[in-house]
């Protein structure tokens, strides 16, 4: 059935950590050996849905988290997939909101003579998943973003900060005169659908080290193709993850495909993925009333209360206010109040 001319083949599944944490997740950690860790090392394959998996004092807890396609570039106005011509890293100038950045198929930045792209036989398409991380985290360091993730009115300090209905936008590259490809710009709706995807993966990696009694990792590793493709700086500044020192955030790539060669390789490998399943605690993010309370302070960026001192001492972050949507876990009321309605 799958087109492989080899019958006498034996065929092995690996065992399933949980419903939504998978074989995949199982080969994951064998590859990276997270379970044999004296550290605190906490492993994440970020996709649709994000495996989250941290190994602490007591052993290796476990979870998923639906962050949606927003980190793939769906639900972004001009996302699309890391394919030539889409934008994938991203400058701002901090003075006068200039940006500069690179696109998939181009060695050099956009401010650089040697860029090349832009022209009929070479057009910027779009932007993919990298750089939307890097855009919305310049936006947010530079101060035309918000901490709570609102485009802030900017137009007296530069004409790339356009209005939007209610909103702003920032546009990102201005296509020539001549391109048929419209401008790529970053809407509010793009800023919220980012929010929303990053405080569903902070969620849930707080719900587990809240479970192991932690409240951070030694080691991050970022598995999966657009974990191999971020920059630690920026999933740091937006608060996808939790703070850590940048030298001990990597991508790790396909972990969960060398987990599965090593499987097929090694029976003692195979041994040691299925006793390592039995050992690994399972926590269903969907059922947790504490998820939902996580959930509402990683909207903001970084983080409503967290403290970031290592990100502070890798990058100098903006004094924004914060509103207090966002630091306060109670019910938000529906509805005008009673003196307004009477007035």
């Amino acid at each position: 059935e799958v087109g492989i001319p080899i019958p006498a083949a034996s065929v092995y599944f690996a065992p399933c950590i949980a419903g939504h944490v998978g074989a995949d997740s199982a080969a994951a950690l064998l590859s990276e050996k997270t379970h044999q860790m004296t550290s605190r090392q906490l492993l994440v394959d970020i996709g649709t849905n994000a495996e989250i998996m941290f190994k602490g004092a007591g052993g290796v807890v476990a979870a998923s988290s639906p962050t949606g396609p927003a980190f793939e570039g769906a639900q972004i106005t001009h996302g699309q997939r890391a394919t030539v011509g889409a934008i994938e890293r991203v400058r701002i100038d901090r003075d006068t909101f200039e940006p500069s950045f690179k696109v998939i198929g181009c060695e050099s930045w956009s401010n650089e003579p040697s860029f090349n792209f832009g022209q009929a036989d070479s057009l910027i398409t779009g932007i993919c998943g990298s750089g939307i991380i890097e855009v919305v985290g310049e936006m947010y360091l530079s101060g035309l973003v918000g901490k709570d993730g609102t485009i802030l009115d900017n137009r007296q300090r530069t004409r790339r900060v356009i209005p939007n209905d209610r909103t702003f936008s920032y546009v990102l590259c201005e296509q020539s005169d001549d391109s048929a490809a419209p401008n790529i710009v970053i809407t509010q709706n793009d800023i919220r659908a980012i929010q929303l995807a990053k405080a569903a993966l902070r969620a849930g990696i707080d719900l587990l080290l809240e479970r192991c009694g932690e409240s951070r990792a030694d080691e991050i590793r970022l598995a999966g193709a657009f974990g191999a493709q971020i920059d630690p700086l920026y999933a740091m500044v937006l608060g996808l993850i939790p703070d850590c020192q940048v030298g001990q955030v990597r991508g790790v790539g396909n972990a969960a495909g060398s987990g599965a060669v090593r499987m097929l390789l090694s029976l003692k490998e195979r041994i040691e993925v299925e006793a390592l399943v039995r050992d690994v605690q399972r926590v269903e993010t969907a059922t947790e009333p504490r998820f939902q309370e996580l959930f509402v302070g990683a909207m903001a960026f970084p983080h409503a209360t967290a403290s970031t001192p290592n990100l502070a001492d890798a990058v100098a972050l903006p004094s924004h206010p914060l509103t207090s949507a966002y630091t306060s876990t109670r019910p938000r009321r529906r509805g005008r109040r009673k003196d307004a309605v009477n007035e």
